[in-house]
């Protein structure tokens, strides 16, 4: 994909693919025959699909950063670097019926499900037509089965076992997936979630999202232990992938999927990957404290898009103008969708503090979430 030096970390900007890891990352998808088997049964449409949702999610966040440097909002909360993660996630399930609940950088699941970018969009925006109403920013539609999260890191972990514990109840061959990331698995409520889920043996995918920080604080300073010890802890199955290899993520999502969707309980993924930017757009530049250069280098050279583009050219054949072919396709949905968003803006004003800003007239709002019946007054 192009790189921009304005929204790339530096790391991307001249990226080239390095022998030695293209290898590995070829490699890693070998080591297990299963999920080799899983990965040569992908067709190209659907190795092609996976490709531009990863640049989906990335352009998604690029355009919320540019929304930051003009002063449309005031931060974003970015998965660059992780896109891998996601897309490979949830491609893996079976999108017109399984469900996720998808934490605030898991954003990709949010498009790849069947949320319109628009609606994305306009939930930073805090409209009265986005998918929260105007209220708060981690937003979800039902109808695409995307469960709205709540803001506390680690809570949609119960939640996710009392849907999955209802798929087994009404005997439907579903599946409920959600993220933890490696900070929020210190929360409590998680654990409680997760035994409940492995003692009722309910279909459902717990991913461990490991990318060695949480918010400001490095992995080795909030984790003693390993999480790998997580599945015999809880009596569950954990299955690891590289977290930066979107089709080892495909693969052992599939075997957690068809393992929970035939009855056999909850499972554990374990990923491994890297946040390439701070806890937000406002905290870049402590993240470059946070760690050193060194680290940056080691997981820039493993940009998931780009490793998993040079996969597609080598491995699967598939012509470079194919590929700069979609990633047009998508600036131009992305674009699209920005410019109706901020077109939507000034229409959509919730009611409560915002209508009363000077120049806005009342006249041109919907009504709000009171007048429409959706709260009580």
């Amino acid at each position: 994909m192009k790189r921009n030096p304005s929204f790339d970390p530096p790391e991307y900007v001249n990226w080239q693919p390095d022998t030695a890891i293209q290898a590995a990352y070829t490699e890693r998808l070998r080591v297990d025959p299963v999920r080799g088997a899983i990965v040569d049964a992908l067709s190209r449409d659907a190795l092609l699909a996976m490709y531009a949702g990863m640049l989906r999610f990335r352009l998604h966040d690029y355009a919320l950063k540019r929304w930051v440097r003009q002063g449309v909002i005031s931060k974003a909360w970015l998965g660059t670097g992780e896109e891998a993660v996601t897309i490979g996630n949830v491609h893996a399930l079976d999108r017109a019926h399984d469900v996720v609940a998808p934490m605030i950088r898991n954003a990709g699941a949010c498009h790849e499900m069947g949320m319109s970018l628009e609606s994305m969009l306009l939930g930073y925006l805090g409209t009265a037509n986005a998918p929260n109403g105007g209220f708060d920013l981690h937003i979800g539609e039902p109808a695409h089965n995307v469960i709205p999260p709540v803001s506390p890191v680690g809570e949609m972990v119960p939640v996710v076992t009392g849907i999955a514990m209802s798929f087994k109840r009404r005997k439907e061959p579903r599946v409920a997936m959600t993220w933890i990331g490696d900070g929020a698995a210190k929360n409590g409520i998680i654990h409680e979630g997760v035994n409940l889920a492995a003692v009722l043996e309910v279909p459902a995918i717990f991913v461990i999202q490991n990318n060695q920080v949480a918010l400001g604080t490095r992995l080795d300073q909030h984790q003693a232990g390993d999480f790998r010890a997580w599945g015999p802890m809880y009596g569950m199955p954990l299955f690891e992938a590289d977290g930066n290899n979107v089709l080892d993520v495909y693969a052992a999502t599939r075997i957690a999927a068809d393992n929970a969707r035939t009855g056999g309980g909850p499972s554990f993924l374990l990923v491994h990957t890297f946040r390439m930017g701070g806890h937000a757009t406002h905290d870049e530049a402590e993240a470059r404290r946070t760690f050193p250069a060194e680290l940056f280098d080691f997981w820039g050279r493993r940009d998931p898009i780009g490793m998993y583009e040079e996969y597609l050219i080598v491995n699967a054949g598939v012509p470079r103008d194919v590929l700069e072919q979609i990633e047009s396709d998508v600036i131009a949905e992305i674009d699209a969708a920005a410019e109706r968003a901020l077109e939507s803006r000034a229409r959509n004003l919730p009611e409560g503090p915002m209508a009363e800003l000077p120049g806005v007239s009342a006249g041109v709002r919907q009504p709000g979430l009171v007048a429409r019946g959706i709260i009580a007054p």
